[in-house]
């Protein structure tokens, strides 16, 4: 899932996909879609995570 992206560049951008969501001025639709942008980008980053902890469990091992 994840292309290439740092932990910081995806994180930053599911900040940008928030804030569009809690601002008054967003339309239905404009939240519709920062919410599904905002889910890509919290599943790639538990994506990065996820392998950044299974690579700290096998060099601790």
């Amino acid at each position: 899932m994840a292309d290439n992206n740092t932990f910081e560049e995806v994180l930053k951008k599911l900040e940008k996909a928030s804030e569009k969501l809690r601002s008054d001025e967003t339309s239905l639709e404009e939240a519709i879609s920062s919410y599904e942008e905002g889910v890509k980008y919290y599943k790639e980053c538990r994506e990065i995570l996820d392998k950044a902890t299974q690579k700290i469990e096998t060099l601790t091992k």
